[in-house]
């Protein structure tokens, strides 16, 4: 008897809780994007977006928010709800490098936000121009010390002015960071001589290398990648420390309940790993990783101390 009513109560207590905590999702998702639809940041969200729709049978909108170096987005789901159901796509410039960069920034990446997934990791590449004597990031290096003259690198980013900050650090080099609107510019410059060098998104600059308009002389991964297994790594260059990713991930409201982020969390592994997710990978330079939660908040503290670390040495302030 006294089993029968232990029974019972326990089928009460587990209905109670279901009708508490209802299935998700049960309603369309919005994954808000800081950038424009056709930017290299919208194709993830679009892509797996789509396959997590099919998967779970709801709606999954792309919201397009632009503007503000990101701000707009990640405001836009900070004061949305912490039920999920607002995703931010979270790059290496909304949430490792605007903390650094922009003064009074309105949100804290790592306070007000809680990793999802990781899409992917994107290395950077330095390059020269295809005229350019240097075969070697060690000659290149040598050749600029020995004119004496300042190392002017193209960038398109406060994220990537600090690794050129960076570069000139472990170097040794007087570097010049000449900004630019994006990585096209960058690109055409060195080509045409304008500038000596940039460092560049590896996947923007993929395949202008492989048609020898550009010449990599190292990339800032781990290890050499394996679209183009000659170009070696800085560590394997001499600067073991420079280790460098851009990346995309999906981030909620930090109060989010954890069962909501493990459920969203499981929901885009199993997409990544669809035939469909698969196919969409090996078409692109990327670096896959399956993080943990807890392994993507481990990873971008660590990547915002980087970037802060750099800036401090440098004497670079938020402007």
């Amino acid at each position: 008897m006294h089993k029968l009513l232990l029974a019972v109560l326990i089928a009460a207590l587990i209905d109670v809780c279901s009708a508490a905590t209802p299935s998700f999702p049960v309603k369309p998702l919005r994954i808000v994007v800081p950038f424009a639809a056709g930017s290299g940041a919208d194709s993830n969200p679009r892509l797996y977006g789509e396959l997590l729709s099919k998967l779970w049978g709801q709606g999954i909108v792309v919201d397009n928010r632009p503007g503000g170096s990101g701000i707009i987005a990640a405001q836009t789901v900070k004061s949305s709800a912490a039920d999920g159901y607002t995703l931010l796509t979270g790059t290496t410039s909304v949430i490792a490098v605007n903390p650094i960069a922009i003064k009074d920034l309105p949100y804290d990446p790592i306070r007000d936000f809680r990793p999802v997934i990781m899409f992917n990791l994107v290395p950077t590449v330095f390059v020269v121009g295809p005229n350019s004597a240097a075969k070697t990031l060690a000659d290149f290096v040598a050749a600029t010390k020995k004119s004496g003259g300042n190392l002017q690198i193209g960038n398109y980013s406060a994220g990537y002015e600090l690794l050129s900050v960076w570069f000139g650090a472990v170097t040794g080099l007087a570097i010049t960071a000449i900004p630019y609107k994006g990585s096209s510019q960058v690109m055409t410059d060195v080509i045409g001589g304008q500038i000596n060098s940039g460092l560049i998104d590896f996947g923007g600059a993929a395949a202008l290398v492989k048609d020898g308009r550009l010449r990599a002389l190292a990339m800032t991964s781990d290890a050499r990648h394996p679209l183009m297994p000659d170009v070696p790594t800085m560590k394997e260059s001499g600067y073991p420390e420079f280790v460098s990713h851009s990346w995309s991930s999906i981030f909620v409201r930090s109060e989010t309940p954890e069962p909501i982020v493990n459920k969203l969390h499981a929901g885009f592994r199993t997409v990544m790993a669809s035939p469909e997710g698969r196919a969409y990978q090996a078409a692109r330079p990327l670096i896959m990783v399956d993080y943990t939660p807890q392994e993507i908040r481990d990873f971008v503290t660590a990547d915002v101390e980087r970037y802060r670390k750099i800036a401090q040495a440098a004497g670079i302030k938020p402007r």
